[in-house]
């Protein structure tokens, strides 16, 4: 085993020599394709894989359809007839809902998409992510129902829960898509393009409930929720004509498949170097080092060896987006409102905050490039905590000043473009990229649970921060999330790896030798080991022929 101060790093050679002495084609083959993929520009990967990415982007947008719901969750407390129907009378004559069910609500989802998530690590594996989506969409068109005819409190909840269920599904299945049937040079924007597509849906829920925030009767909050029907049907059809993921099949021995679903997902570009039998034996490769290292692919093999380090980042990576004070951006409009704003122009910025946070995740797909995934996350962090510093202190001020209110509102605008820029998008790129291929399902689906339950525990804690009836901190509640913004930078430094350029063979090596995340970028990692690459080229030769030669003077 190599040393962890070592700069080169290899499979272990006696793994690597049984490989190449029983599978010397897969072996060679698969160096070929490594070798191809790393000399790969992002143009080239954009004219080999152009269909990959339309297919891709087509499964995100169930993204923007949760991205729309949970926004409607959150900031319909800020809309008067919800209040109204929903809330309970201040002593000043308005309505409010109580911290407990704003609390309720949000978490009632949260809860729905932990069941719904670890489902999907279940059924996803064993039934593809073809059918594991469409029936997760024929599910929440069902389930639209039971919020849009709500009558009480109770039954909302009820709903939001069981609408969870499919939300899970989402969340991981697209950003796992998008790993799997995309090449390195494009597997950073099509992961985080899904942070996108929260944007997009979190902009449009916006727009339409600034629109309906004036109605006072029970269209305001109905209309919203209708307009969710207008996601699922056209999404069904695109998936039931979208290819299966390669990596899956290929885990299922289905190479043939695998096969004709690659040719689906590139074009036959003459000027781009692709051989898809290189290709496919890349994947079996990756595959057989896993096998060798973990036979298994349940839950529980998420907490064994190198997999154990490979599922904390993953779940910490998402729980940094849950405690950088992200939570201010999902009850932006409600937040801007107890700052002192009105209800309209509360709705105004927070659809000036989404714009931003599209801006700034094309800006993450530069400076990614430029940067790489760590140094982003790392110093994203630390400008959020200084934001979050500035707004805490603007908080000291009273309501009646309005430019100290104003300098909030513009404080939380330049955060969300941070979040959107480093944290929010390239937290998709992370999770997708550092567990397994064959545990990357469960190992995803594990890591967003661990957000989920720290999203719930922001959920109970941010309303009470916000409303008069609770705690009331108002904008100093930005102290208290600096604090664990801070906290999260540390374990950022010192355990996140930069995953950027590695195929996903390279990452099993580096984890497996377990090479600290600091050294990650530039250890050389030699995946086939000369003794191995050796002896799979004596076996492509075949049997030599010794011929012995005759002198004729002895005969």
């Amino acid at each position: 085993m190599a040393s962890r101060r070592s700069s080169i790093v290899a499979i272990d050679d006696e793994k690597a020599r049984k490989m190449s002495i029983n599978k010397p084609r897969l072996f060679t083959d698969a160096a070929k394709a490594t070798e191809a993929e790393h000399n790969m520009t992002l143009w080239q990967g954009l004219k080999l894989y152009p269909k990959a990415v339309g297919w891709s982007i087509l499964l995100s947008a169930a993204i923007i359809m949760e991205g729309f719901d949970i926004v409607l969750i959150a900031n319909l407390m800020a809309v008067p007839a919800f209040k109204k129907k929903f809330g309970v009378e201040l002593p000043d004559g308005t309505f409010e809902l109580t911290a407990a069910w704003q609390s309720g609500l949000t978490n009632g989802a949260y809860v729905g998409e932990i069941l719904g998530l670890m489902i999907n690590g279940i059924v996803a594996e064993r039934y593809g992510f073809k059918k594991t989506m469409i029936g997760a969409l024929t599910a929440v068109t069902g389930l639209i129902f039971i919020v849009f005819f709500v009558q009480s409190i109770e039954q909302l909840l009820v709903g939001l829960i069981l609408m969870g269920i499919p939300w899970g599904v989402f969340q991981t299945l697209t950003t796992t898509y998008a790993a799997e049937v995309c090449p390195v040079p494009l597997r950073a924007y099509l992961t985080t393009y899904v942070n996108l597509c929260w944007v997009i849906g979190q902009f449009l829920a916006s727009g339409v409930l600034k629109g309906v925030s004036t109605r006072n009767d029970e269209w305001a909050y109905r209309i919203p929720y209708a307009l969710q029907w207008m996601w699922p049907v056209p999404l069904i059809v695109g998936i039931a004509l979208a290819p299966e993921s390669p990596w899956w099949l290929v885990r299922k021995e289905r190479l043939d498949d695998a096969k004709a679903m690659l040719l689906r997902l590139t074009s036959r570009n003459q000027s781009v170097d692709f051989n898809v039998d290189e290709t496919i034996a890349m994947m079996q490769h990756t595959n057989e080092l896993e096998k060798a290292s973990s036979e298994g692919a349940n839950y529980i093999d998420c907490f064994k060896g190198s997999d154990l380090r490979r599922t904390e980042i993953c779940a910490m990576t998402w729980f940094v987006q849950a405690f950088c004070g992200s939570s201010f951006m999902g009850f932006s409009t409600y937040f801007f409102e107890q700052a002192g704003l009105d209800t309209s122009n509360a709705f105004s910025l927070s659809l000036g905050q989404y714009a931003l946070g599209a801006v700034g995740t094309f800006c993450a797909w530069f400076m990614m490039q430029k940067c790489g995934r760590r140094t982003l996350y790392v110093y994203g962090q630390a400008v959020l905590c200084c934001l979050l510093l500035v707004i805490g202190f603007c908080g000291l001020a009273s309501k009646d000043n309005t430019k100290a209110q104003w300098s909030i509102g513009a404080m939380l605008l330049i955060f969300t473009f941070v979040y959107d820029s480093t944290v929010g998008p390239v937290c998709y790129s992370l999770v997708a990229e550092m567990p397994s291929t064959r545990l990357r399902q469960k190992t995803v689906v594990l890591a967003r649970n661990f957000y989920n339950i720290a999203s719930i525990i922001g959920n109970i804690l941010t309303p009470r921060m916000l409303n008069p009836s609770a705690w009331n901190w108002g904008a100093k509640s930005a102290f208290f999330w600096a604090g664990t913004c801070f906290l999260c930078l540390v374990w950022t430094y010192f355990r996140l790896p930069e995953p950027k350029g590695r195929t996903y063979g390279e990452l099993d090596t580096l984890f497996e030798q377990g090479i600290s995340a600091r050294k990650f970028k530039e250890t050389v990692v030699d995946l086939h080991g000369p003794e191995a690459t050796s002896v799979a080229d004596e076996k492509l030769k075949g049997p030599t022929t010794h011929l012995e030669t005759v002198d004729s003077a002895r005969s």
